[in-house]
């Protein structure tokens, strides 16, 4: 089990031209480093319907999209750069999660 963290949002803004920028500038940065992409960005995230994160998931308009990492400083980086998204984190895979980028 691991720890991932997430902004999310109406899956409209998540795909707007910042996020897109923000993705591309951080998908060269690790090709640089050769990292491992550790980011991963979900239409309709399942994660938001388990009974831990179901209060904060009714409070994102539908469709949602959630930008998931592992990487807890780079979610806290885009909290920052964007507007109105929701974040959290949650534990999987679990019995309430059992794939952290499952769509629903």
């Amino acid at each position: 089990m691991s720890k991932h963290y997430f902004v999310a949002a109406s899956e409209r803004l998540l795909t707007e031209h910042t996020m897109q920028e923000l993705l591309r500038e951080r998908t060269r940065h690790y090709d640089e480093l050769n990292k491992a992409i550790d980011f991963w960005l979900i239409s309709s995230p399942a994660f938001l319907k388990a009974p831990e994160l179901a209060d904060l998931g009714k409070k994102i308009p539908q469709p949602a999209a959630a930008l998931v990492s592992t990487d807890q400083n780079f979610i806290r980086f885009m909290k920052l750069r964007l507007k109105f998204v929701a974040q959290g984190e949650f534990e999987a895979p679990s019995s309430n999660i059992p794939d952290p980028l499952a769509e629903a």
